[in-house]
């Protein structure tokens, strides 16, 4: 499951890494706004796992930096200690921790304090005696199987050659290795059905031999075009990475230690040596490589280093063998802003590119002011783009993803680009009719003008929307939804690096989850294809881009696959199920679209247990995926799942995010709570049949649904929460999501704010409320878990005597996803699940 990141949930256009309350994760140019690793194939999915952004490979990492900060601006710098060594750790606490007779619990937002651990020990131990240990359970040993299975999908990413063969890098965890592999092999080994595998890093072994419970959080490649040492001059299909920026995490948090690896030795670059390698302590840092031997970083390296969001506020260019406190400063933003970052987006590899540095200042969530150059002795420009546009680059051109209508008198050109528009234009003119504007002169704004061409790769309509792009050496593959059912296009890059030529994709819009990955986008056009559905797992293909021709719009299938690679098992006997999509109505007048999972000609009588899922924020689309957890412990028990696509999502694009901000909030409630009435009408279930459940932003969703509509269901799960909107923006990453909920230290929270905080409007005159379980992680330093603990000592307080049947569980480890590795994910969702399908069968006690 996912939160956002500025740390939205989780975009690849790495050009701003944002942490939502849903979770993003994603490497630098993949565009597609949803992953397809093994953890989003089984996982439970209690958070989201896609955004709607741009990269590389567009469907981004966006959701990095919104919502419940995904990464935890609370961390501590250790001047000179060795990450393996000296390993510091501060509390995190409210930035306002002093104590107030208006919130007895304040005390629990000190996160690791003796009173605030013990409230989570006696929590969980009264949790298990009342509920009993998952793991025990049949549904625990058949999740954790589907999690550490040997025949999951092992996602790889390519970094370069070895005697012509590929060699791909996969991060692998089982029962053997908890904490996982990090491995290698060959594409022809790869392709064999008996992959050989060599290790590059065992974390357990690591973790054991420095005592730290390490978390794999991923990796930066140095570029082989950066790189003098990486043998690509030789030839394209001899080069290799040599060395990455490995990032591992204390216990699942979003922090990060920074840590150089050597690929061709396997091994630790120690920075105390005469290499010196680069390596930071916990925090939430932002680096990029600009050359072998320099990073562009953004770290919490002193005073005033962090914005008030916890994120990096400034950019260094930090020289190997110097100390990172003493690299010059290249950009800063101002401590109120969200964050900032600097990167290379290197287009030399495609006709008629350049090599581009970007700067990009992140005012809010959403709104973001870029500066660019081509040449390093170019000044920066400021692009004349509407705060909230997205921009990536592809060859020559400048690809803006239009947030708002763009007016003509705005933009250069005689029209209005409408929001959602994916456009494209020459770089250099546009470079130079923003360097135009900039100087004011309005003789020099109409030449620049003059000399602008724009072009639209996709233009919405009222039931389609750009879901993120992933390319190729000469491809662009766009993601479109058209009534959330997903359609692929394909636009090749234009003779002499020209404009994009539409040369095949599907007509219909299919169920399905697929995401096209590049190979070596540097020298060829073949992709990474994955596909699955609600009821299909996933299946790996190795395609070619250069065949999307063969389709001509057809829709006649995928004839740009070459071979079939991996394929998941069934998790779970979906041979009875099938899978509808249905509409409901809003309060409004709004129509909600859903996917709803059950056996083949299900009795519509009102008796079936039913799992109603949300997020509906951050414009993050929810979506056809094989949801192996919700198979195994749900859909084969004989229940029925749904996920709702409602407002605050990416569904219909912009608009459908943009209708549920603020103080439309409570559009999202209304949404959700219409497809829950819509089942209940249709005798799919009855409130006492009916469950919901949420994580991150969709916690602050279900945690509405309790106190706002408890009389709808029969249990509530609450995972990861938002639920005091009072201090949320004084909690971890709580201020960069201010631009998706408001301000509370303004009017906002008189006007709207106070309506949707579930700690706020707890009816302490019932006599009884639903089923719940909260759940949260105590190393989880994006939403804070603060939320979780005051909500259910509220509850438990207020509810004394009266039949609130609350449960609380707080994991130690697993940051804001709420698990550190594949036992801990198995032990909370089959927690979540069984409490869910106990309390919908009448066989849980009726008090906590």
């Amino acid at each position: 499951a996912k939160i956002p990141v500025v740390e939205k949930p989780d975009t690849e256009h790495r050009t701003l890494q944002k942490i939502l309350p849903c979770d993003k994760t994603g490497h630098q140019r993949e565009h597609k706004t949803k992953t397809t690793t093994m953890a989003a194939v089984v996982s439970a999915r209690i958070f989201c796992y896609r955004t709607p952004s741009l990269s590389s490979s567009t469907r981004s990492n966006k959701l990095l930096f919104l919502l419940p900060l995904l990464i935890h601006p609370t961390s501590s710098f250790v001047t000179k200690a060795s990450p393996s060594r000296s390993f510091t750790h501060t509390a995190r606490r409210s930035s306002a921790m002093t104590v107030s007779t208006e919130d007895p619990y304040l005390y629990l937002e000190d996160v690791e304090s003796p009173e605030s651990l013990s409230f989570a020990t006696s929590a969980n131990e009264k949790c298990l005696a009342a509920l009993g240990d998952p793991s025990k359970t049949d549904t625990y040993k058949r999740v954790l199987a589907a999690l550490e299975s040997d025949e999951r999908i092992p996602h790889v990413t390519m970094l370069g050659y070895d005697q012509g063969d590929m060699l791909l890098y996969n991060f692998w965890r089982d029962g053997k290795n908890p904490k996982g592999l990090w491995r290698k092999t060959t594409l022809s080994s790869y392709q064999s059905p008996q992959t050989q595998w060599t290790t590059v890093l065992d974390l357990d072994a690591l973790a054991k031999s420095e005592d730290i419970s390490w978390v794999w959080k991923g990796f930066i490649p140095l570029p082989r075009s950066l790189d003098p040492m990486s043998g690509e001059e030789e030839n394209e299909t001899s080069g290799r990475v040599t060395r990455v920026l490995l990032q591992l995490s204390r216990g699942g948090a979003d922090a990060t230690y920074l840590r150089e690896f050597d690929l061709i030795t396997e091994s630790f670059v120690d920075h105390e040596s005469d290499e010196a390698g680069f390596a930071l302590p916990e925090g939430k840092t932002r680096a990029r490589w600009k050359s072998r031997d320099l990073l562009l970083i953004g770290a919490d390296v002193g005073e005033d280093a962090m914005t008030t969001s916890g994120y990096p506020r400034t950019v260094r260019e930090w020289r190997r063998g110097t100390k990172v406190e003493e690299a010059p400063i290249v950009f800063q933003v101002e401590k109120t802003d969200v964050s900032c970052s600097q990167y290379l987006s290197d287009e030399r590899h495609r006709e008629a590119g350049g090599m581009y540095e970007v700067q990009c200042r992140s005012i809010s969530f959403y709104n973001s002011t870029y500066f660019v150059k081509k040449e390093p002795s170019d000044e920066f420009v400021k692009l004349a783009v509407a705060l909230n546009t997205e921009v990536s680059f592809f060859g020559k051109w400048m690809i803006l993803l239009v947030k708002a209508d763009w007016e003509a008198n705005d933009n250069g050109s005689e029209r209005t680009f409408k929001t959602g528009s994916l456009l494209y234009v020459d770089s250099q003119s546009f470079l130079d009719f923003s360097k135009a504007k900039d100087s004011g002169s309005e003789e020099a704004v109409k030449e620049a003008a003059a000399k602008l061409d724009y072009n639209i790769l996709f233009e919405p309509t009222t039931t389609t929307s750009y879901a993120g792009y992933s390319s190729t050496k000469n491809y662009l593959i766009l993601y479109m939804l058209d009534d959330v059912k997903e359609k692929l296009q394909f636009f090749k890059l234009g003779e002499g690096g020209g404009e994009f030529i539409h040369v095949g994709g599907d007509d219909e819009g299919k169920i399905r989850s697929a995401s096209a990955r590049g190979v070596d986008s540097k020298t060829n056009d073949l992709f990474w294809f994955t596909t699955s559905s609600y009821t299909q797992p996933s299946t790996l293909y190795l395609a070619d881009a250069t065949k999307s021709n063969d389709s001509n719009g057809g829709g006649k299938g995928d004839d740009y696959v070459l071979s079939e690679l991996k394929s998941l098992p069934h998790m779970f006997d979906s041979s009875n199920l099938e899978v509808k999509q249905l509409f409901a109505t809003s309060k409004d007048g709004t129509r909600v679209p859903y996917f709803m999972i059950s056996k083949k000609g299900l009795v519509l009588d009102g008796t079936t247990p039913t799992l109603l899922y949300g997020y509906g924020g951050f414009e993050i689309s929810l979506g056809p995926h094989y949801i192996a957890t919700a198979g195994i412990s749900w859909l084969e028990r004989g229940g029925v799942y749904v996920e709702a696509n409602i407002r605050g999502g990416g569904e219909y694009g912009p608009q459908w995010h943009q209708s549920a901000l603020k103080e439309n909030r409570n559009k999202s409630y209304q949404d959700f709570i219409a497809v829950a009435q819509h089942l209940i009408s249709s005798n799919v279930c009855t409130p006492q049949k009916l469950a919901c459940r949420g994580g991150s932003n969709g916690g602050l969703l279900t945690g509405n649904m309790l106190v706002q509509a408890p009389d709808l269901f029969g249990a509530i799960h609450i995972a990861v929460p938002l639920l005091d909107m009072k201090r949320y923006h004084k909690l971890l990453a709580g201020a960069s999501w201010m631009a998706e909920y408001g301000d509370p230290d303004t009017e906002d929270w008189e006007k709207f704010l106070q309506n949707y905080s579930p700690y706020h409007n707890i009816d302490s005159t019932r006599e009884k409320y639903p089923a719940t379980l909260l759940t949260t992680s105590t190393r989880d330093d994006r939403v804070h878990p603060a939320h979780a603990r005051k909500m259910v000592k509220k509850l438990w307080d207020l509810g004394e005597g009266k039949e609130w049947p609350v449960y609380y569980y707080e994991n130690i480890e697993g940051g804001h996803g709420g698990a550190a590795d594949s036992k801990q994910e198995a032990f909370m969702t089959s927690l979540a699940y069984d409490f869910m399908w106990r309390a919908l069968t009448c066989s849980l006690t009726s008090k906590s």
